[in-house]
């Protein structure tokens, strides 16, 4: 039987996995992720050069997929649900390595600046940092997931607890107060 005569069953069978995964069906739910594994590699690896960062997208997935279970709808089809999960997962994670780049490439720039200019730089981290921590909690903890960390909103919110909208309102709060503190904002 070629790929295009077992997509069907296996797609079907995938869809009947998930809703007895759904139902409690632990061995159902290890069966579906074993077998829905080879697909979700393949896809990470097509968005992401690095095996490494393609390998996090996977297990990024299957994480989504945890967290997100209860969503799905057994009278839609498996795999394209899980694909865009995973396609997604594999763009955030290109677009986390993106900005990390980018911020590698500014610290090299700043490795050329001389001792008086250092000296500048460690007094204004240092206020930056006493800043920082008179920020309220969850200001510092959105702040540090999607600001430093580079997190996209969703593993913010994962991580954090916190939903997707109070992260976006107490990081701009947060950078809101840095700005003023630092009187940086007119």
């Amino acid at each position: 039987m070629s790929e295009a005569e077992e997509r069907p069953a296996r797609d079907a069978r995938w869809s009947v996995l998930m809703a007895r995964a759904q139902a409690g069906d632990a061995r159902a739910y290890d069966a579906l992720l074993r077998e829905c594994l080879p697909l979700l590699r393949a896809i990470c690896r097509r968005r992401l050069s690095d095996a490494a960062e393609a390998e996090d997208a996977v297990q990024d997935t299957l994480l989504t997929l945890h967290r997100v279970r209860a969503t799905y709808d057994p009278a839609r089809p498996f795999r394209p649900w899980i694909a865009a999960i995973a396609e997604r997962r594999a763009l955030d994670r290109g677009r986390g390595v993106a900005r990390g780049l980018s911020r590698h490439t500014v610290l090299e720039a700043a490795e050329h600046v001389g001792a008086e200019g250092d000296a500048e730089r460690r007094l204004d981290a240092a206020e930056l940092r006493a800043a920082v921590g008179e920020l309220p909690a969850s200001q510092r903890t959105a702040l540090q997931l999607t600001k430093i960390e580079a997190l996209s909103l969703a593993e913010a919110s994962a991580r954090s607890g916190m939903s997707m909208g109070a992260l976006k309102v107490a990081t701009h709060r947060a950078i809101h107060s840095l700005r003023r503190k630092l009187g940086k904002e007119s």
